[in-house]
């Protein structure tokens, strides 16, 4: 499969991506892709949604913290989503993925947008685990205990079978 780079200048995001899911990515963030799969920008302010991904993918690599909700203190799954749409949006969200699990819309896995956020059953409990859909089967979140905030495939088997549903939360 080609590779192909392209930049979301109204984002400020550069990424490389197969050409499909970089078209995916422009559209969810307000861009216009051109026939040959680059992506184009429409307007100097980025998406929301836009926002919340750059915001996130910005904060790979912080480190794991039980209870964290901060890049200084590192994060927890849910202090991970919590800080997101606080820096992005200034909405407060719940301290649980459970609590966030019950704002919303329901969304089915094959029409997530990028932004959208992804439960999983990690601790032998439903909506135990919450990350941010990026888009081309990709989330960001923060693992665990000795982790740091990353980027993994949905289509992981340990991701697949731990799978609990997602959902879409309006700015």
């Amino acid at each position: 499969m080609k590779r192909r780079s392209f930049i979301l200048c109204n984002a400020g995001l550069a990424a490389i991506a197969a050409s499909p899911p970089a078209i995916r990515l422009a559209a969810a963030q307000g861009s216009e892709a051109a026939p040959d799969g680059q992506a184009q920008a429409q307007s100097a302010s980025p998406a929301p949604s836009g926002e919340l991904l750059f915001r996130a993918v910005s904060l790979i690599g912080t480190r794991y913290r039980y209870g964290g909700n901060s890049p200084e203190t590192g994060f927890d799954c849910s202090g991970f989503v919590r800080y997101l749409f606080r820096d992005v949006h200034g909405r407060d969200l719940p301290r649980s993925a459970n609590e966030i699990w019950l704002l919303g819309q329901p969304v089915e896995r094959d029409t997530l947008q990028p932004g959208d956020l992804v439960f999983y059953n990690t601790l032998r409990r439903p909506f135990s685990h919450v990350g941010v859909f990026l888009g081309d089967h990709k989330f960001v979140h923060a693992p665990s205990f000795g982790g740091v905030v990353r980027s993994e495939s949905m289509n992981e088997r340990y991701w697949q079978q731990r799978w609990n549903g997602a959902k879409r939360i309006e700015a």
